[in-house]
């Protein structure tokens, strides 16, 4: 999978039943002039629709997918996103931080998971960091996927050994860095970072990077992180 590459603000797509938090998302939006919201709905359905059809107003960048929606939940509504919208990134923002939700947008292929709590602020960051190539994830969340994520996922081993660049750079994506942080870190080119990400995802069958630091820690390719108490 490559990084995005666009040179126009991050078109958005706000799929939230919740009026209120609607507006609360669209005016941090309209204040940033890195992103554009183009459309938003109430229900997954219409958005769905509306992915069926871009010629209106154009396929979105990102989709930030609320999970308890009427009707078609945001869960049951990732792999039509995907199927309609393959180059769609969507990050959840949702309520709910039950670890089978976690488990199940990550395996769906959401790019990124936050909590309605976060800040505008950090909503904001975390679209351009999933731009990038980065996986932004609620600390609570990342905290449970470092700590238990190996008793909850099937056993499936790697197709083959990761390569020690790949094994360096797999360890700074979960660090949260994004791909071109990484380049910069290591001296190499964002197009070799991209060439090894793809072949992490590829070994480890892997659809994003969530998914393929999961299966890192599951596996005990990246060393298990104790709780702080």
């Amino acid at each position: 999978m490559e990084t995005a590459q666009i040179n126009h603000p991050v078109r958005i797509m706000l799929v939230e039943d919740q009026a209120a938090y609607r507006e609360v998302i669209t005016l941090a939006l309209k204040r940033e002039a890195s992103v554009e919201l183009i459309s938003q709905f109430g229900t997954a359905e219409f958005a769905l629709r509306a992915l069926q059809d871009p010629k209106k107003q154009g396929a979105p960048d990102l989709i930030l997918l609320d999970l308890n929606l009427p009707g078609v939940g945001g869960i049951e509504a990732i792999p039509w996103i995907k199927k309609y919208s393959p180059n769609t990134k969507i990050i959840i923002l949702t309520q709910s931080d039950a670890e089978a939700d976690v488990l199940e947008a990550i395996r769906a292929g959401a790019s990124g998971y936050l909590l309605k709590s976060a800040s505008p602020t950090q909503i904001t960051n975390s679209i351009q960091t999933v731009m990038e190539g980065g996986a932004p994830l609620d600390a609570g969340v990342a905290s449970f996927i470092l700590n238990t994520l190996q008793d909850t996922l099937p056993s499936t081993k790697p197709k083959a050994a990761l390569s020690e660049r790949e094994l360096e750079i797999l360890s700074l994506l979960a660090s949260g860095q994004a791909k071109k942080e990484i380049a910069d870190q290591l001296g190499i080119s964002a197009y070799t970072v991209v060439y090894h990400v793809k072949h992490i995802y590829e070994k480890l069958e892997a659809v994003n990077a969530p998914a393929a630091i999961s299966k890192a820690y599951e596996h005990g390719i990246l060393p298990a992180k104790k709780n702080k108490q």
